[in-house]
């Protein structure tokens, strides 16, 4: 097991480095100016030459993705002398638009982010599994029709259009909540929860119709294999047979996608945070976007994909501790 953890984390870091050299290379050696993107829209033709300089744009490209790596490792000063900005570990970079490092605006939005999508994920994991096993065992009845139907038209309608809906209806008709807004879950555990709740819906909406159908298809495979029958042949209650014998195996490509899902939405959820107007990492990067803040956009471009890599790393470890096999052919 330790063999395999070591090989994931050296394959983890590789993936990392390369992301890392693709979006260097993107955003620094593609033909527009990155001090013009750093700077934004309007900038001064003597502020543009500053930040060349500060940035070192004038250095090999081999030298300046050498200076980009060790300041995500170790901290980065740029500039020198009365100019000089320092950038903390991790530099993700410097926002010269509003004077602050990447990171920390990074990390302070992070909670909101994480508090959107760990609630959605609860929400739609229970609400998918549950629909798709209950469809599975009432294969071709009314409720499965219903549910899948049910399913495909929470995949199909767009987050903004879901959003916007719950909106009026929770809010503006029926107001049974509050607009959505900040509150810390330590000073108002109640407040956070309901200025959560739309938030969640909406995405669990999208996310429950995708794990709904992909557990009845798994469920369905893992009730005809010959295992299962030979459970009910063996008298099993049929509440075993289904926990432990059908269920198990179907869960596993859940997993998979539960991992990547959820490291993708802690890396920002852009459309439902700018639709709702939270700030959180999503909504920093369509401000960032908007305003043309380049430093921002690599930031949250590297912090969305690592944590996207390390839920892959997680998902490959929990499959090791279940099966034996992976870590064989890891």
């Amino acid at each position: 097991m330790i063999l395999y953890l070591l090989r994931r984390l050296a394959v983890t870091a590789a993936i990392l480095v390369v992301i890392c050299a693709t979006t260097f290379a993107i955003f620094y050696l593609m033909p527009a100016d990155p001090a013009q993107g750093a700077c934004g829209k309007a900038c001064s033709p003597e502020r543009l030459t500053e930040i060349r300089a500060t940035l070192g744009l004038d250095r090999s490209p081999l030298a300046q993705f050498g200076d980009y790596l060790g300041g995500i490792v170790s901290g980065r000063t740029y500039g020198t002398g009365a100019q000089a900005v320092q950038c903390p570990f991790p530099c993700l970079g410097f926002s010269f638009q509003t004077n602050q490092p990447v990171w920390q605006l990074l990390t302070s939005r992070l909670p909101v982010s994480v508090s959107i999508a760990a609630g959605a994920a609860v929400l739609w994991l229970a609400v998918g599994v549950a629909a798709g096993v209950v469809s599975a065992l009432r294969r071709g009845s009314l409720w499965d029709r219903a549910a899948m139907t049910a399913a495909l038209g929470g995949v199909s309608l767009p987050i903004y259009f879901t959003a916007l809906v719950l909106q009026y209806l929770l809010v503006v008709r029926l107001g049974l909540l509050p607009y959505p807004r900040v509150v810390a879950l330590t000073e108002d555990p109640a407040g956070w929860v309901q200025s959560m709740v739309m938030p969640w819906i909406t995405l669990a909406m999208l996310y429950a119709g995708v794990y709904a159908r992909i557990t009845r298809s798994e469920m369905l495979d893992s009730l005809g294999q010959n295992y299962v029958r030979t459970a009910r042949a063996k008298g099993l209650p049929e509440v075993t047979v289904v926990r432990r014998h059908a269920l198990r195996p179907a869960l596993m490509p859940i997993v998979t996608i539960f991992g990547m899902d959820l490291g993708a939405l802690l890396g920002g959820a852009l459309i439902t945070e700018s639709v709702f107007g939270l700030p959180g990492v999503g909504k920093l990067a369509a401000d960032a976007i908007a305003g043309a803040d380049q430093p921002v956009i690599i930031g949250v471009t590297l912090f969305a994909a690592a944590f996207v890599v390390l839920a892959n790393l997680v998902v490959d470890l929990v499959y090791a501790a279940l099966d034996p096999r992976v870590r064989a052919v890891g």
